[in-house]
């Protein structure tokens, strides 16, 4: 007869655990796997609005002194889905909004644009606190000169800061070029002027502007900086007016615009850009004060080819919805050259005792072809019905929708300015 093996077949784990504890078992490993999957996510709209809330409390809540101690790059990160706390202000609430930038009022149904936040990697950006910026500027006057991308941030400042003003305490004029807004409660101004290539030009109208020759007075700055010399802040842009494909710039020695026998030169965009620059360089060195903080802007890059993406057809920033999601993109519009050219320019004013504080915007927004206006803004042209029949033709994928990606430039701006206290 067989012996009977010695070997004791041993039921499963699971089989020899009651029920119930099985049951728990289960649930806490599902908890465990899905808590880690969700803190995996860059976008926050996978976590509940607690979560969120706490870990808002240590992603913004900190000083700007913090984040300036941190020697962080404020310029490199990743754009996060932000339920929360974004907007910063109500698009059609603005009291001052542009119709060229006001895309809401204009008919833009998807507002998801408005929802992004930019996170730096590695470092934390100190929450907007528009109180404690004017506050910051109380007496004292903020200039964006420049372009319409410029006036595009300025708006945006204006309208992140309206909300701490009070109703009756605050107002808009224009003179010329010149735009002021007043936060009276504060004694403060913060202004726009226009000048699209710094020194004086024929594209100085702020409404006529738009000519098929482009004329600059060599070495002429003083005109203009006269109107925004006593600011004790300064953020200055160049770059749009500057890039007209096949276009030759015209630079005026002596005589007016408009006299035909004036004395001449015309010479690539890039070469008066240079000029503009070196003017513009030489006048903050003679007329410098050093209280005074300074910024320039960085360019602004366009949305216009959407192959570049990796879109069909003759796709551009009409009917996008999404980010850009390949790290380090950028397009073909964005002139490095020009970019480089401003970087050495602000290097030797450094060597000279002047420091401005370049806001160097052109990355974070290059991942942002679903920010700008496309067809939701007032066009001042008669449109026409071919024209209206084809979206992507008309689309303006230069400026950007508000509150949106300019709302981030300002929130730099903000870091910049209150961590950096004038003695």
């Amino acid at each position: 007869m067989a012996k009977k093996s010695n070997l004791v077949l041993q039921e499963p784990w699971w089989m020899r655990t009651p029920l119930p504890s099985v049951f728990f078992i289960s649930i806490l490993v599902f908890v465990v796997v899905v808590l880690f999957i969700s803190l995996s996510y860059d976008k926050v709209e996978y976590l509940s609005p607690k979560i969120f809330d706490r870990q808002q409390v240590n992603l913004m809540s900190v000083s700007a002194d913090e984040t300036r101690k941190q020697k962080c790059d404020l310029f490199s990160g990743r754009w996060v889905y932000d339920y929360s706390t974004q907007p910063l202000y109500s698009g059609v609430g603005c009291s001052y909004m542009n119709d060229e930038v006001a895309c809401e009022k204009f008919g833009r149904k998807d507002l998801e644009h408005q929802r992004w936040r930019w996170q730096p990697h590695g470092c934390r950006v100190p929450r907007f606190d528009p109180e404690k910026l004017l506050n910051r500027l109380t007496g004292k006057r903020m200039v964006f000169v420049g372009d319409s991308l410029n006036r595009n941030q300025w708006v945006s400042m204006v309208c992140m800061l309206e909300s701490a003003v009070s109703s009756d305490g605050h107002s808009m004029s224009q003179n010329g070029s010149l735009r002021s807004f007043k936060a009276k409660d504060f004694n403060a101004s913060i202004d726009f002027y226009w000048s699209p290539l710094l020194v004086e030009s024929n594209c100085d109208d702020p409404v006529h502007h738009r000519l098929s020759d482009r004329m600059m007075r060599a070495n002429s700055i003083d005109a203009h900086a006269q109107r925004w010399a006593d600011a004790d802040i300064l953020v200055f842009n160049s770059y749009l007016w500057w890039k007209k494909p096949g276009m030759k710039m015209k630079v005026i020695y002596d005589g007016s615009f408009e006299d035909e026998d004036n004395n001449m030169e015309e010479m690539e965009m890039i070469d008066g850009f240079g000029l503009a620059l070196k003017a513009w360089s030489d006048w903050l060195e003679s007329h410098r004060n050093r209280s005074t903080q300074l910024f320039f802007v960085s360019l602004s890059p366009t949305h216009a080819w959407g192959y570049e993406w990796g879109a069909e057809g003759n796709q551009n920033c009409y009917n996008q919805t999404q980010p850009i999601e390949e790290e380090g993109y950028t397009g073909k519009g964005s002139d490095y050259k020009m970019m480089r050219m401003v970087e050495e320019t602000v290097e030797r004013l450094s060597n000279k005792g002047v420091d401005v504080q370049i806001l160097n915007i052109t990355q974070l927004s290059e991942y942002r072809k679903d920010g700008h206006p496309s067809i939701y803004r007032k066009f001042w042209d008669d449109l026409g019905k071919e024209r209206v029949a084809n979206p992507s033709g008309y689309s303006d994928c230069t400026h950007w929708c508000l509150p949106g990606v300019p709302d981030v430039w300002n929130e730099l701006l903000y870091a910049f300015i209150v961590s950096q206290e004038q003695v």
